[in-house]
């Protein structure tokens, strides 16, 4: 069964963000390559729960926080999506060592994301 592997923050000022969550939680924050978004080391990889990350408010598709979830296809999840009455919100994408990745709307308004992953999908992004 699919699970969520992931969440994003979205934040007006992500290194704040960043601050705040290492101070309240310990979380540690890793800016990702070249671009504006921090990835979120919740625990350690032997403790439960997932990893996120943080986002520029201005890069992301909504205000809210997203969460992905991992999937064995991402075409059959995305003409599942279809068939149920949700909506692409875009195109599917590749992130380099990754996988392919798309984000999507419910029926109620609720954004989310489905990862199909080159790794392994219990591990998280």
């Amino acid at each position: 069964m699919p699970k969520v592997i992931h969440f994003e923050f979205p934040a007006e000022n992500p290194e704040r963000a960043a601050a705040f969550y290492d101070h309240v939680f310990k979380w540690k924050a890793q800016k990702y390559g070249d671009m504006e978004y921090w990835l979120l080391t919740t625990g350690n990889e032997d403790e439960e729960g997932i990893d996120g990350a943080i986002a520029p408010k201005k890069d992301m598709i909504t205000d809210s926080v997203i969460n992905t979830v991992s999937v064995l296809s991402l075409d059959d999840s995305i003409k599942k999506v279809r068939e149920a009455g949700g909506e692409l919100m875009t195109e599917k994408m590749e992130i380099p060592g990754i996988g392919h990745h798309i984000y999507c709307r419910d029926t109620e308004g609720n954004v989310f994301g489905i990862l199909e992953s080159i790794k392994d999908p219990k591990g998280g992004l």
